[in-house]
């Protein structure tokens, strides 16, 4: 545990703790406080207390004889009185005599009310004060919302402009904000559409992949609206006990019923919109019924008030098929992954919060991070601030975003790995090997960086490849050509050594996964034509495949998959063989550098010493 830190004690610890207080001073203090005063006085007084017939009632004990008289001058009040025993055979008839009552004398107060307050009234206030204290635990463990309120709303307010983001935060996504722009100008100027008969759209469903900013475009919504911003969880509606959640969504739109003209936004609603099934009663009987509540809530507000639902959601596939339909969700808009210009504009957008260099060149960054959503953007940029931190410059530069890239796709580099020489020299070949074929291809992606510095995410070398122009089509050639260049690591592994390692390992997932994708989804084999043989679900997270094909049909596809990539293979391998002198060159220089850049690899590639051999 480190200095300063204490580890927080169970609230059961803190009740047993209180209980003990509390019984302690039942046992000790309470009776000292309702106990009278005793004296003591000698057996002399007592006797003649006694003949005098003061004395009322006597204890005798063993060592102490205890009794009570009257209070002179106020015959309702009792004094108590003490002395010591002394042998006396004559006591029990002088006793007698006297009259007195023999038994215990009570030495308790006689005040009722201070007994009562004692008794009663403080410990009532003891244990209330307790269970305030535990009452207001439980709720800041309940991330600080009332744990008695059964059927309220968590949703998150945004008044008026508090959400601070507007369309010009949000960059890469211009055929989104163009779609809800028109949200924005039916909230500013409602009489505009309601003259023609318009009315605004209930809601709209913003659909794609995680980190391309569907929560910043709802936002944005808001903040150029300029009206209240209701935001809150699909998670958040599903609770522990039956009904809640459809208790949750009804108070949700009497919320945004009395503070329309506003934006109510559910993030990740596909956890309460999935689709409903004929299975009966099941766990997510809940989630079904919050399902119908929001529902009928939809059908229920009236448009022409200004509510406006959105929703995000990175699989839409599971969506019921009720919550999609005109009336409810009107409005699909993707948010896809940004192209070249997209991503160029994120950069832009976050580089604005940091210090740059002169040299910063952001599109090749964004022609480097083909693929990359806004979110792993943003990161990159912290991560080239945060390094240019590390080295003790002020602004951030050209080699500091590069770099970053590299963290962000494959880890830090791991400096102190031990690498034997000889598995060097292999990374060394089998880098080069992928440069090369890469370099052989027509068509394909320059080679921008090749390096054996190993990352924390296992990688041992990469060689980066960047597009020098953004395409979205791919031919069959093009395709092939990938998968070349992809086995090109093992070939160069088998020309100069004979044999091979595990290092191709993601190579060959990755050749495995693309050949099969251009004979089962992209038509590009002669066998099945245009044939679909496989689906894909998911498509915003990872894009899971499964075959749709007979069992036979399925080994044909085998066969095809295995016979392109032995294709490609052999053709790296003669690439690698007619380029040998080229390959040991560039290998031995890898070693050497560890790391070179695109530049350097094509001088020396096209150095005359060098000069490639025809084909």
């Amino acid at each position: 545990m480190k200095d300063g830190q204490t580890t927080k004690k169970p609230l059961i610890y803190y009740a047993l703790i209180a209980i003990g207080i509390l019984m302690l001073l039942n046992a000790f203090v309470f009776p000292m406080m309702l106990s009278s005063r005793i004296t003591e006085v000698d057996y002399g007084t007592f006797l003649t207390w006694l003949e005098e017939g003061k004395v009322l009632e006597v204890q005798k004990e063993e060592n102490e004889i205890l009794f009570a008289t009257k209070v002179e001058g106020d015959d309702s009040k009792v004094a108590i009185y003490s002395v010591v025993a002394f042998e006396d055979a004559k006591l029990v008839d002088r006793l007698l005599d006297a009259g007195v009552k023999f038994g215990q004398v009570n030495t308790s107060e006689s005040s009722p009310l201070i007994s009562f307050l004692l008794t009663w009234v403080l410990p009532g206030v003891f244990f209330y004060l307790l269970g305030m204290l535990l009452f207001r635990q439980m709720q800041k463990m309940n991330g600080g919302r009332n744990a008695m309120s059964f059927g309220k709303s968590n949703a998150k307010v945004y008044v008026q402009a508090e959400t601070g983001i507007s369309f010009s935060d949000v960059a890469g996504q211009d055929e989104a904000k163009e779609a809800l722009m028109e949200i924005v100008d039916f909230l500013h100027n409602p009489k505009k559409y309601t003259q023609i008969g318009a009315s605004l759209p209930k809601g709209a469903l913003l659909v794609g992949p995680p980190g391309t900013g569907k929560t910043l475009l709802a936002k944005a919504v808001a903040g150029e609206a300029k009206v209240p911003f209701f935001s809150i969880s699909g998670s958040e509606f599903v609770e522990m006990f039956v009904g809640m959640g459809a208790a949750k969504v009804r108070d949700l739109f009497k919320q945004a019923s009395e503070k329309a003209p506003c934006i109510v936004f559910i993030d990740e609603i596909d956890t309460i919109g999935k689709k409903r099934d004929n299975g009966g009663f099941s766990a997510n009987d809940e989630r079904e019924q919050t399902l119908n509540q929001l529902l009928t809530e939809m059908d229920g507000f009236d448009g022409k008030k200004g509510v406006v639902i959105l929703a995000a959601t990175n699989r839409p596939e599971s969506l019921d098929k009720a919550l999609l339909r005109p009336g409810r969700f009107d409005r699909r808009i993707p948010v896809e992954l940004p192209d070249l210009n997209g991503r160029i504009a994120i950069l832009q957008v976050h580089a604005k919060k940091v210090h740059l260099a002169d040299d910063v060149d952001f599109e090749l960054i964004g022609r480097a991070t083909a693929g990359t959503s806004g979110a792993d953007l943003a990161n990159i940029i912290n991560e080239a601030a945060l390094r240019a931190v590390r080295l003790g410059r002020q602004s951030v530069t050209q080699e500091d975003l590069e770099e970053s890239i590299e963290v962000v796709m494959a880890g830090y580099q791991r400096k102190n790995a031990v690498i034997s020489p000889k598995e060097k020299k292999i990374i060394a070949y089998h880098e080069i090997g992928h440069a090369l074929v890469a370099a052989r291809q027509p068509g394909a992606a320059p080679v921008h960086k090749i390096t054996i510095v190993p990352r924390t995410s296992g990688a041992l070398g990469y060689t980066l490849q960047v597009d020098e122009q953004e395409s979205v089509l791919m031919t069959r050639e093009e395709a092939f050509a990938r998968i070349c260049t992809l086995t090109g690591g093992r070939a160069a592994e088998e020309t100069k050594f004979g044999s091979y390692t595990s290092g191709a390992s993601n190579d060959i997932e990755q050749a495995t996964k693309l050949a099969r994708a251009m004979v089962t989804r992209l038509g590009m084999s002669d066998s099945f034509d245009m044939m679909a043989l496989e689906t894909v679900t998911n498509q915003y997270l990872g894009g899971d495949a499964a075959l749709s094909c007979a069992a036979d049909t399925a080994s044909r596809v085998d066969e095809e998959v295995l016979a392109l990539i032995k294709r490609a293979h052999e053709r790296a391998k003669n690439i690698l063989s007619r380029e040998r002198e080229k390959l040991d060159a560039l290998a031995n220089y890898l070693l050497e550098k560890e790391t070179i850049t695109g530049e350097q690899f094509l001088d020396m590639l096209n150095a005359p010493a060098l000069a490639p051999q025809n084909a």
